[in-house]
């Protein structure tokens, strides 16, 4: 029984860890953000998506020196309009609205440069619903999300895109709140899970949960309930912090640089696994995940920040994304606990999974920061 969990455990230490490899670079999973503004039955269209996606995809990069240039980029502003309004469809109740380019620029989100694609499509009649179907990079990135503003008579509604939901339609007279409710909080659920440093500093502050320290020793707790005790404080206090931030920068109440935010979620990972190593930490993890939240919370923000949404769709989005956020890490907790405490009593835990364990969440982290700090590439995209 002891070996099939221990195998469990490590097996989902390795998953998050394999899957950081290909993710080490950005936290910020890739987004694109499509805007469109609805006036009788023109529809004027903003889509800014990531050079490094467009890069990828068909090649911008025409020296591979490893900078895109301005000059670079406006040689491919034929192929990049041909290639995203190839995999982007609008339509009305059977009526198709292509898309037509027009100008396109540069502009800055909180991680990195975009190209700015306008264009207007062109409806037979008003429409009174619109169905969109997005497929932009679904050939190469399934992680790929699309964030969608959609402004109608001064009512704004949002909806998000992705590998698994590709469509959806728009009733112009008002999506109903719930739905757009229900995308954010899907959206932060598998942000939660697929935003891998964060994943990774939840797991490290969990990996002591079913122990604690005495005599400079790590020795097992002898019932469920003290570990579930240290659990529910911990990711409370994370809860609470990121909250916070996530809170006050969605809202616009503080701002800071994406590359310092990115650098510190990946020392508090470094710090937090180093931590289980060599404890100076150790009654009160709780404190050092409420201190390390405030900085996740940041992160999480990126997400919402970079839409642009008008204050009322912001407090919606952000509640529905936090409340995604907290199911996601009550999931990987429901995951995780029973099995490290399964496993507790065995040799096997402290010697192949917690001290293992943490070593290589250190490794990884260190790489992340070496990376976000300097601007580098360390491990392949």
């Amino acid at each position: 029984m002891n070996a099939w969990v221990g195998k469990a455990v490590i097996g989902l230490i390795a998953f998050v860890l394999i899957g950081s490899a290909g993710d080490a670079y950005a936290h910020k999973p890739s987004d694109s953000y499509l805007s469109l503004q609805v006036d009788g039955p023109q529809i004027a269209g903003r889509w800014d998506i990531a050079l490094r996606d467009l890069d990828y995809a068909i090649g911008l990069d025409a020296n591979d020196d490893g900078t895109i240039t301005w000059g670079e980029v406006r040689a491919r502003h034929d192929a990049i309009a041909a290639y995203a309004l190839a995999r982007l469809s609008i339509g009305s109740e059977g009526d198709s609205c292509p898309p037509r380019a027009q100008e396109q620029l540069i502009d800055q989100h909180s991680d990195g440069a975009y190209t700015v694609l306008r264009f207007l499509a062109e409806c037979s009649n008003q429409p009174r619903a619109l169905d969109l179907r997005y497929r932009l990079f679904s050939d190469l990135d399934p992680q790929h999300k699309g964030l969608l503003r959609l402004e109608y008579r001064g009512r704004t509604q949002t909806g998000i895109f992705s590998h698994d939901h590709p469509e959806t339609r728009i009733d112009l007279a008002g999506s109903t709140p719930l739905k757009q409710f229900l995308d954010f909080g899907r959206e932060g659920i598998w942000h939660i899970w697929l935003g891998f440093d964060h994943l990774l500093f939840l797991l490290t502050l969990l990996l002591p949960a079913v122990l604690f320290r005495s005599q400079n020793r790590w020795r097992m707790v002898s019932e469920f309930r003290p570990a579930l005790w240290d659990v529910v404080r911990i990711v409370s206090a994370f809860t609470v912090a990121h909250s916070i931030t996530l809170s006050l920068a969605t809202l616009s109440v503080i701002h800071l640089p994406s590359r310092w935010v990115e650098s510190a979620i990946a020392a508090s990972v470094v710090l937090a696994a180093l931590n289980n190593l060599l404890p100076v930490v150790q009654g009160r993890r709780w404190v050092v995940a409420f201190g390390f939240g405030l900085i996740h919370g940041f992160g999480f923000a990126s997400v919402l920040a970079d839409l642009g949404l008008p204050q009322g769709a912001k407090v919606l989005a952000l509640v529905g994304f936090n409340l995604g956020v907290e199911v996601g890490q009550l999931a990987v907790v429901a995951a995780f606990l029973p099995l490290a405490y399964g496993l507790r009593r065995s040799w096997v835990y402290e010697r192949l999974v917690l001290v293992p364990g943490s070593v290589l969440i250190a490794m990884v982290a260190s790489v992340w920061l070496v990376e976000r700090v300097f601007n580098l590439k360390l491990l392949p995209l």
